[in-house]
């Protein structure tokens, strides 16, 4: 029977050489649920919890990277993640793990408090959002956002006697910044190129707006895509871009749906 007690030398099988000579581009961890910390446009810090995936990669005579020091480094550093702090989270992957390139994904709901608009009735708006990092041979960094809006038919407005189809879009974008680029501005950015924004808090007067107000702002998806790139051409924090616009219609049984990307 074997003592439990002994000292022993265990066997460092990742560390060991492989002889296939076959590099791997992205080796790591997925799925990572670890509470966290983001900055906020008005100076505040909001709690969450992001899902992350961590990736280096593997030279060809590696066996194996070594899991645990990804979540070793996650636990250092996910007090407060930002695009301050992620470039040394991706520098830790690379040093660590003898690595020469590392990436970082991580989602996570940012959530803001966001009035009616005729009485003010306040409540909190979630937005799922995220950061796509690289770190080594290539340095990259995008911002991704998904933002659901309200959208109008313009055709069915324009045909019809008594009102027009509606429904609920998501306008999913990856935005690449130069400087300080807050998740809120790409947020209101987003919202206003919308027939008409969402409300967690909508009493009478505030329906009979919300309403109104997509009737006058009809948008195909091709009008929300182009707009959204004029708002996002228009910002110089923004170097590069891609949006996705996808209507959930309300009258048909398939959604509607867009495409653009552009680097300025």
């Amino acid at each position: 029977m074997a003592n439990l007690d002994a000292p022993t030398t265990l066997v460092d099988i990742q560390s060991t050489k492989d002889n296939r000579n076959i590099s791997i581009d992205k080796v790591g961890v997925r799925k990572v649920k670890y509470p966290m910390s983001v900055r906020e446009r008005d100076n505040g810090t909001q709690r969450t919890v992001g899902e992350f995936t961590l990736t280096v990669d593997l030279p060809h005579d590696f066996k194996g990277t070594h899991m645990s020091r990804f979540l070793e480094i996650l636990g250092e550093h996910s007090r407060l993640v930002s695009g301050e702090t992620i470039p040394e989270i991706l520098t830790k992957l690379r040093d660590r793990l003898k690595a020469e390139t590392a990436h970082l994904e991580v989602k996570f709901t940012l959530f803001r408090a966001k009035a009616a608009p005729v009485t003010g009735k306040e409540g909190m708006m979630g937005y799922e959002c995220g950061f796509v990092a690289a770190g080594g041979k290539t340095e990259d960094f995008w911002l991704h956002l998904v933002v659901p809006v309200t959208t109008l038919c313009p055709c069915s407005k324009e045909i019809s006697e008594f009102g027009a189809h509606n429904q609920r879009g998501y306008v999913t974008v990856k935005v690449k910044p130069d400087g300080m680029l807050w998740l809120e501005d790409v947020i209101d950015m987003i919202e206003k190129a919308g027939s008409a924004p969402l409300y967690p808090v909508l009493k009478r007067p505030d329906e009979k707006f919300v309403t109104e107000q997509a009737y006058q702002n009809p948008r195909f998806v091709e009008d929300m895509v182009r707009e959204v790139a004029l708002a996002f051409d228009a910002d110089d924090r923004i170097v590069a871009y891609e949006i996705e616009v996808e209507n959930h219609e309300s009258i048909h049984d398939h959604n509607a749906y867009a495409f653009l990307a552009r680097s300025k």
